[in-house]
Order: structure tokens, then C-alpha cells, then sequence
């Protein structure tokens, strides 16, 4: 059997095995307040239709797992481990939205937490005891989440009955079915009011803001379409572009949709995926956009492209570059500008966050962060390959393992990120020389099983004000502190807010 754990951090440099070790999720917060919000009518439930699914392991993986747990090559099921340099502080468990737990934005004292059945907002004053403010039920999936001022923002990427929180699964072929953008009112935070929503081609797997000072745009990213859907036709090689006036959201509309993989033919013009490229996704749209307004650019993470684009016209934006990884990478799912932006880090979602993939038999260039420099001024900036960076830890068969959600951890002349990495945990690492990044924290928990894979694992795990928040999609919502002389400098940063895929300028808020 292929040891599972032989790699070190630079925090536990003498002993590559040595790790903080205690079993059992951390206790909940005292006060936990478990209000249900049901905006629509109160005989909806969550909709398990919408939640991933996950597999199954040879009998032969399920005793390598078993026999690795037991030697310590891994951690136990829900044991937790990390680098000395963390601090597990807190931990919610899932309440009443039942579905997996997704994306996370922050706004003041509170994180908002996407979750397939809903969202739910804590109350983070004090991270050592968040505490629950409400859960709004709204099923649909991913209910990736964003909030500027009073608004939040909730994709929908699966198809639904009609447009309200009531809704049920029903066939994308039905013209009458319903995906897009919901939006939200949180002018009182513990009351939620559902005031808008726009149907977008092909929903909205993941979303964008592009904040203005009276109206937001909204980025929408989706893909996959079907001769068969009609409201989601061949080919859809660009974006929706939503327009939302602050103080009448309810006027939000489709503005545009530009066109960012033009072409001849029904398939567009991006990567044709296999057979021409075999194992990599054809281009169909765009899995997820960051987008850096101080610095008018953007750069999308596009199935089986990552783009560079200009949105000095925020209608309107315009390509500058565009590459392909057609050895390493299969879909191009995020990206991560430095704060200097003159990179960008690109994900690659392997196995689309339900495969385990962080192993020898994959290696480490595949599921993996593509690091490329920008080179170039104005219109003729490029993007230049120069590492790939994987979690060193490998982890059992029954755990899905990829690459995943991230930010930057704001230190001057310093390239530092805390990224997901599902069921692999979180890893903090550093990228400042592009050609040679490193690991120098992390955390984990071990497999939710040690004989069948099941999806779960941090999805989202962010830098705000001090400390990391982690949405784990199965275990809850996790408060992490991190003690580090390279990434300490990071405390004294206090934002108003964040919405990672809209960057900020982390030094604006640097008192």
C-alpha cells in the first residue's frame, strides 16, 4: 500500500508526523439561536433532490483507508489534525437547512453562509462563540451567496418549478422550469424579505458583483447547455450580466450577454474538451469570476479555459488574454488575483469536487492551482504559466479532494492564501515566489467514512479580519485562528466586508 502521509509543513518541520490531534467536532457556540425563516410559504421543506451525491470505493480502497487510519497514516473518521500554527475556535454544526453547505460572504459582524436548502447568517462579533441570527429556507442549488448593503444574492443552478422558496425539482425541458438569481432584502438582519428575481440562461451556478455606487452588477456563471432546454440553448459561451438598482431591486433585469468564446458552428469558440483534448470539459460558459474593480479586470475560470478580461465597462467586458492547460488541467473552476495584480491563481476542480484525487495515483499537477504571472501593460497583458500547487498530505479513496475556494491573506509584499480543498481540509500557503509555492499551515478532519466515499469537506474557506472562516458542507461552519509571524501582519487589516470574487483593495482598509 502507497503511504497516504509522508509529507511536512513548514510549522512541523521536525517530525513530518506531528500534528495537533483531538477527535470529535468542537462544541457548538453557547446561545445558539435556531430560528427558521420560511419566506415563501411554510409547507416548503429542503429539496435532498439538489444535494451531490457520492460513490463508491472498491472493497480493496475501503481497507487501504481502514488500514491507513489505523497505522495514523491518516486521520480517524472526524478526527481532527492540523499545523501547530492553528487553532480550531469554533464550530456550528448544520441545524435546520439539511442540504450541503457552499459558499460564505461577510458583511460587518456577519458571515453569510450559502446552503443547498437556504442560507444562513451568523452573528461573528465574537469568533471564539458565533451564533446563529436565522436560516431562510429557499431551496435550490449551489446557493452560491453574496451581500452588498442591504442585498444578498443567491444562485440557482438547478432547475425548479417556478421562482419562489416553495418551489420543487422539475425537468430543465420544461419550458415553464425556473433558474437565475434570487435577491434578498437584510435591511433588518434577522428578517430577511425575498424582493426579487431574474431567470438567467442556463441558471446561475456561481455569481459575481460588480458593486457600483447606485447599482450593482451581477456576473452570472453557468454552462452545460441542451438542445433539449429551452431555456438553455447551445452554445452558451459567454455571461449574464444583471443590473440590480440599489433602491429598487426589484427592477433587477439581464442587461447583457456578452460573448467571451466567440465562434463559428453550434459550440461556440472555446476548448472543444475530448476527444480533441481528452479528459478536459468542453468550454460551455463560465464556472465562476473574480473579478478586481480597482484595477478594472477580471479573470474567469471557464471549464476548460481561464480568461484574463477588462471590465472598465462593467457591461461590457472585454478578453485580453486566454489560456488552456490541456495536459494537467480538466475544469478551470476559480481564481485568485494577488494583491498586486500581477497574478492570478486558476483551480482545477478534477473529478468536480466529488472524486478523490489527492493521492500518488493522481500526483501532483492534476486537481491541482495553476499559478500564472501577468505580464504585459494595457491591452496586451498576458497570462504566463509558472507552478502548479497541491495540498503535500495525501488522503484516503473515500475522500473527495480537490482543489477549491479560497482568498488572499493580506500581507504587504507578501502572496499568502488560505484555500478549501474539501474533504483534504484547508491549507494555508504561500505563492510569492510563483515558481515555488509552499505550504505553512493547515487543517483537517478525516474521512466522513472509511468505507464509502461521501461528499463533504470544507467548501469555502476565507481570511476576514483576523481569523479564517470555513463552510464545511457537512459538518458546519467552522472559526479557525491562525498564528504565524509570515501571515500575522493580516490582523491589522479590518474590512467593512467581503465577497471574495469581488477582490478588494485589502490595504484601503489598512488602519
Amino acid at each position: 500500500m502507497t503511504s497516504l502521509r509522508t509529507s511536512r509543513t513548514a510549522s512541523d518541520t521536525r517530525n513530518p508526523r506531528a500534528r495537533i490531534r483531538y477527535t470529535g467536532v468542537a462544541a457548538a457556540a453557547a446561545g445558539l439561536l435556531a430560528t427558521l425563516l420560511a419566506v415563501s410559504p411554510a409547507a416548503a421543506t429542503p429539496d435532498p433532490g439538489d444535494a451531490p451525491v457520492g460513490g463508491t470505493v472498491s472493497a480493496e480502497q475501503a481497507a487501504d483507508a481502514r488500514a491507513a487510519i489505523q497505522s495514523g497514516e491518516i486521520p480517524g473518521v472526524d478526527e481532527i489534525v492540523h499545523s501547530s500554527n492553528i487553532e480550531h475556535l469554533a464550530n456550528i454544526p448544520k441545524d435546520a437547512l439539511k442540504g450541503s453547505n457552499s459558499d460564505l460572504a461577510f458583511q460587518g459582524n456577519y458571515a453569510f453562509a450559502g446552503n443547498y436548502d437556504g442560507f444562513r447568517i451568523f452573528d461573528i462579533s465574537d469568533p471564539k462563540a458565533p451564533k446563529s441570527v436565522v436560516q431562510v429556507l429557499c431551496p435550490g442549488s449551489q446557493n452560491d451567496i453574496s451581500v452588498s448593503g442591504n442585498l444578498v444574492f443567491l444562485s440557482t443552478d438547478s432547475s425548479r418549478s417556478d421562482d419562489s422558496c416553495a418551489s420543487t425539482t422539475q425537468p430543465a425541458s420544461v419550458k415553464e422550469s425556473w433558474e437565475g438569481m434570487k435577491i434578498f432584502d437584510i435591511s433588518d438582519i434577522a428578517n430577511p424579505k425575498y424582493v426579487a428575481a431574474v431567470e438567467t440562461a442556463c441558471g446561475s451556478h456561481t455569481h459575481t458583483l460588480v458593486p457600483q455606487r447606485k447599482d450593482v452588477y451581477v456576473y452570472v456563471s453557468s454552462y452545460s447547455p441542451n438542445v433539449a432546454f429551452p431555456d438553455c440553448q447551445p452554445p452558451h459561451d459567454g455571461i449574464s450580466v444583471i443590473k440590480v438598482p440599489r433602491k429598487a431591486p426589484e427592477q433587477a433585469a439581464v442587461v447583457d450577454f456578452p460573448v467571451l468564446f466567440p465562434g463559428e458552428g453550434p459550440d461556440g469558440g472555446g476548448n472543444p474538451g475530448g476527444p480533441t483534448n481528452p479528459g478536459v470539459s468542453k468550454t460551455t460558459g463560465c464556472h465562476d469570476i473574480t473579478v478586481l474593480p480597482e484595477k478594472n479586470l477580471a479573470a474567469g475560470a471557464c471549464m476548460g479555459d481561464g480568461i484574463l478580461f477588462d471590465i472598465e465597462d462593467p457591461e461590457h467586458p472585454r478578453v485580453l488574454d486566454r489560456v488552456q492547460d490541456n495536459v494537467n488541467f480538466a475544469f478551470w473552476h476559480s481564481a485568485t488575483f494577488n494583491q498586486r495584480a500581477n497574478k492570478v491563481v486558476f483551480t482545477d476542480e478534477l473529478g468536480g469536487g466529488s472524486g478523490a484525487t489527492c493521492n500518488a495515483v493522481i500526483g501532483p499537477n492534476r486537481g491541482a492551482d495553476g499559478i500564472y504571472d501577468i505580464v504585459g501593460k494595457g491591452k496586451n497583458r498576458k497570462l504566463v504559466f509558472r507552478s502548479y500547487f497541491k495540498i503535500p498530505r495525501h488522503q484516503a479513496a473515500t475522500e473527495n479532494c480537490v482543489a477549491h475556494n479560497g482568498s488572499l491573506i493580506p500581507v504587504k509584499g507578501k502572496d499568502l492564501m488560505v484555500q478549501a480543498w474539501y474533504q483534504g481540509g484547508i491549507s494555508v500557503w504561500d505563492f510569492t515566489d510563483s515558481a515555488k509555492p509552499k505550504e505553512i499551515a493547515y487543517f483537517e478532519r478525516g474521512p466522513l467514512s472509511a468505507t464509502t466515499l461521501s461528499t463533504a469537506g470544507s467548501w469555502s474557506a476565507y481570511y476576514y479580519n483576523g481569523h479564517i472562516y470555513s463552510n464545511d458542507m457537512a459538518k458546519g461552519f467552522d472559526v479557525l485562528k491562525l498564528s504565524d509571524p509570515r501571515t500575522d501582519p493580516a490582523k491589522r487589516i479590518r474590512m467593512d466586508g467581503l465577497n471574495v470574487q469581488t477582490q478588494p483593495d485589502y490595504f484601503d482598509f489598512d488602519d
